[in-house]
């Protein structure tokens, strides 16, 4: 069974970018527009790992890491940041928040690939 990756981005073309990488590599891909609808998705399935990008409407990535965090489900969970957002101050927010890791836009997919089979196979 593939593993489910919630992409959360406002942008349609990050959303289709990072849902064809990855679905290309084998996983099952759900998108979220914004933090708000990722948080509903997240409690609605199992999610293996959450990409999130950090400037959205309704909800930003840090406030959905925390929230995330908060769910017994999602303690553990890898949560990775994808966002144009590279200061070492945000970094260090998003690692206070219980981001796993970082990667920064625009992003390279066979990076990306590398990463999320580092962290959940």
């Amino acid at each position: 069974m593939p593993k489910t990756i919630l992409a959360v981005d406002d942008s349609a073309s990050i959303r289709q970018m990072v849902s064809f990488t990855l679905k290309s590599a084998g996983y099952d891909v759900v998108e979220a527009v914004d933090g708000m609808d990722g948080l509903e998705k997240a409690k609605a399935r199992a999610i293996n790992l959450v990409l999130t990008d950090q400037n959205m409407p309704r909800m930003d990535g840090l406030t959905l890491i925390r929230t995330l965090r908060g769910l017994p489900q999602y303690k553990a969970t890898p949560i990775l940041m994808l966002t144009t957002e590279s200061s070492d101050a945000m970094k260090t927010q998003g690692r206070a928040a219980g981001a796993t890791g970082w990667l920064v836009k625009p992003f390279d997919p066979q990076k990306l690939v590398e990463v999320v089979k580092k962290v959940i196979g």
